[in-house]
């Protein structure tokens, strides 16, 4: 009987496959096709490490975290104007409505919530209001205008509600100076 002969047998074939599958091998690792590292240059200078204050040396002053500014997004302040707008014509709901998209948008924003706050009060909804400004208050930390804003959204918001002692001490807080 005869034998079938695999072209994969013989010698020179197998010669051949394995000499290119040593060099697939040799080539995927291969150093110069991937970047050299550098080597390590001098460490960057290292910051002094304060030692102990001596008696009556007075501690070195800590830096002052830049003061912060909230502003609105263009979406937001587009949004702001047209709920404006509605308000001035009388639309209540559709200002309130708009606000709500607003907020949408830029839920931590502390202008926001004093617009609605406003918006709150020319409704006549006190109560609303005074959530609105202490929201805004605790979202503005940092910005001594915003503060300020909010703090006089929340003094007119409790004297609406006839809390006249804590309108008086809100605007007495630094943030209202």
């Amino acid at each position: 009987m005869a034998q079938a002969r695999h072209p994969l047998r013989t010698p020179g074939v197998a010669r051949t496959l394995g000499a290119a599958l040593a060099a697939a091998v040799l080539l995927s690792g291969c150093p110069a096709l991937s970047p050299r590292p550098q080597p390590p240059g001098p460490p960057p200078p290292a910051e002094p490490i304060p030692g102990p204050l001596s008696p009556g040396q007075p501690p070195p002053p800590r830096a002052q975290p830049a003061p912060r500014e909230n502003h609105l997004s263009p979406a937001t302040r587009s949004l702001v104007t047209q709920s404006r707008t509605l308000a001035s014509h009388g639309d209540l709901d559709g200002a309130s409505s708009t606000l709500d998209r607003a907020l949408r948008i830029e839920p931590n924003n502390p202008l926001l919530w004093i617009e609605l706050g406003r918006l709150r009060l020319t409704e006549s909804d006190a109560h609303q209001a005074e959530g609105c400004g202490r929201k805004a208050l605790a979202l503005a930390s940092g910005d001594r205008g915003t503060q300020a804003q909010a703090g006089r959204l929340l003094a007119d918001a409790l004297r609406a509600q006839r809390r006249n002692q804590e309108a008086l001490e809100i605007e007495q807080q630094p943030f209202m100076r």
